[in-house]
């Protein structure tokens, strides 16, 4: 089975397989490139949500 990456917000670094503690991460995800791009991914859903909230 292939390990999943993950997304360190306290590093700020990708992890192969999960090493930290879970409340630190964000993942998994499929790739390296994919967990790289988590915080901008997140970033952009949740200016994404606040847009929806605003129009309602």
């Amino acid at each position: 089975m292939a390990e999943k990456f993950w997304f360190n917000i306290e590093t700020h670094e990708v992890e192969e397989g999960r090493h930290s503690d879970w409340t630190k991460l964000m993942g998994p995800y499929e790739t390296r490139d994919e967990a790289t791009s988590a915080l901008e991914k997140a970033r952009r859903r949740n200016e994404d949500w606040e847009r929806q909230d605003e129009q309602s």
